[in-house]
């Protein structure tokens, strides 16, 4: 199959054990025979890597099959998904309840869109300061700097998590998502939950201060950071590159970023309710603060209908799914997106999931 990739834009979890076999059978009854045609896919730019990634492993079983995937960003992959202008989408956040009542165009009648987790990763503070390598910040810091209260590099809050840095008295640049952005409701759903003295609004998709520059897509705050002195901005931490990534404090302790912290928080993290069975939108717990825990973590989903129109697309969006979802899929993802793979446990939900997509 050929997995094919258009990258027009800028660039249950009970168990914490890797996913393996209960994920390597779901990847392999799901595509058990080979299928052909064009599947086009719209959304998540910070899972733009793990498709690229999904699709060179999808091809190599299937060579009549083409997987296009354009990273347009969370927003723009749901509402391109429910027009029926792709037959799936990427995003960093699960479809909401008003999206859920939507007509989803490419599904049967009464079909609707579900969310198939496939992508854990931990999301960055990464930075470009002058004379500076390394860098601790917590929750309410973080907040500070992005909502714009803290605007030098050498202001108080900042030097007393970083005694030993010469931090720089220069005006710090904040770099936010210009576009509707998966990355950015996580973001701002931890500062709401971990700042909330300082970051007074709610969770959100588009950033909801008017402070800093603005760029679009994972690759454009990365390439922003990158071209300006005394920067910093949010990103998933596959697309940070040789940026440097701060330090979090979590529970007390600077803890370094890593793809097996942001897994144990969403083995952690319960289900959403009121959802039908095979909807595996999760709640993810931002207060987690064991040893490690890295709680600025997002979830990405790969958003089907579970009934398609065409039953040629279905057949060939569940085999996809199910290669994303399987073990060899998602080692693949993590080997070259530094993503975490799903816990058994998780892997297990999905497969079943999968399954029913017709």
């Amino acid at each position: 199959m050929v997995g094919v990739i258009a990258l027009s834009a800028c660039a249950s979890n009970e168990s914490s054990t890797p996913a393996s076999s209960s994920s390597s059978s779901a990847g392999s009854s799901a595509s058990s025979a080979p299928v052909s045609g064009t599947i086009n896919g719209i959304g998540s730019s910070a899972q733009g890597v793990a498709e690229t990634t999904w699709a060179a492993g999808f091809q190599q079983a299937n060579p009549d099959a083409t997987v296009n995937y354009d990273p347009q960003g969370s927003g723009a992959g749901r509402t391109s998904f429910i027009s029926g202008a792709a037959n799936f989408a990427g995003s960093d956040a699960a479809l909401s309840t008003t999206e859920l009542a939507s007509t989803f165009q490419s599904c049967a009648a009464g079909g609707k869109g579900i969310d198939l987790p496939v992508y854990i990763s931990p999301i960055g503070i990464a930075f470009n300061v002058s004379g500076v390598t390394s860098l601790t910040l917590d929750a309410s810091t973080i907040a500070g700097i992005f909502k714009g209260d803290i605007k030098t590099w050498d202001d108080a809050a900042i030097k007393k998590l970083n005694p030993d840095a010469k931090l720089p008295s220069a005006a710090i640049t904040v770099v936010h998502r210009s576009d509707d952005s998966g990355t950015t409701f996580n973001f701002t759903q931890y500062l709401a939950s971990q700042a909330t003295s300082t970051w007074t609004a709610p969770a959100s998709q588009t950033f909801p201060y008017s402070v800093g520059d603005a760029a679009k897509g994972t690759s454009g705050v990365a390439d922003a950071v990158k071209n300006a002195t005394n920067s910093i901005t949010y990103i998933d931490e596959s697309g940070a590159g040789t940026l440097p990534i701060a330090k979090l404090v979590v529970g007390g302790t600077a803890t370094t970023i890593s793809a097996k912290g942001a897994a144990a928080v969403v083995a952690k993290s319960p289900l959403e309710t009121g959802r039908a069975a095979n909807d595996l939108a999760i709640n993810i717990d931002r207060t987690a603060s064991a040893k490690g825990d890295w709680p600025m973590v997002l979830v990405s989903y790969l958003i089907t209908c579970d009934t398609y129109k065409d039953s040629a697309v279905g057949t060939e969006v569940k085999a996809f799914a199910g290669y994303a979802a399987s073990d060899a899929g998602q080692q693949a993802a993590a080997e070259q997106a530094k993503s975490a793979p799903l816990t058994s446990t998780l892997a297990a939900d999905v497969a079943k999931a999968v399954a029913t997509i017709k």
